[in-house]
């Protein structure tokens, strides 16, 4: 289901930063990048992602490499999310429909106790200074993630 691989260039799709303001792959044109997709602010799971990015963020910036979450949630959630947690890591909300996680393949259909539904893979994207895919994660388990996306932003 996922359509992005290393090699490959992002499609310059806008999101949203909690700010209204439009944020793009190609602002970061230059740095490495880590994108990730997770399902729903404020939920456990998502809530410990963000928590482990942030915490690493001094890091991730130390290797040159920016970081942005991105999740269907619309930008006022994620300002309260941020506040709520204290989160360092951006956020950005990702268009309902044509996105940049339906480009890549992330939102996709999901089913729980029978019932279909659309939802997000959580999955993280490295893409190197030179604008190409470095190392795709999908699905991702959360415990010990972020510093394993540290160990490859500090190894590319």
């Amino acid at each position: 289901m996922m359509s992005i691989a290393p090699g490959d260039s992002l499609p310059d799709i806008a999101l949203t930063a909690p700010d209204g303001t439009a944020v793009r792959p190609s602002d970061f044109a230059g740095k490495k990048l880590v994108l990730f997709f997770y399902p729903k602010d404020d939920t456990p799971g998502c809530t410990t992602e963000n928590l482990d990015f942030s915490a690493l963020s001094a890091e991730f910036e130390k290797v040159g490499t920016a970081l942005l979450g991105i999740s269907k949630d619309p930008p006022k959630k994620h300002l309260k999310f941020i506040e709520k947690h204290g989160l360092t890591a951006p956020l950005a909300s990702d268009p309902e429909e044509g996105g940049l996680s339906d480009a890549l393949g992330f939102w996709t259909e999901k089913s729980m106790y029978g019932r279909s539904y659309m939802g997000m893979v959580r999955s993280t994207v490295l893409v190197g200074a030179d604008g190409k895919v470095a190392r795709v994660w999908s699905p991702v388990k959360v415990k010990g993630h972020a510093a394993e996306v540290l160990e490859a932003a500090q190894a590319l």
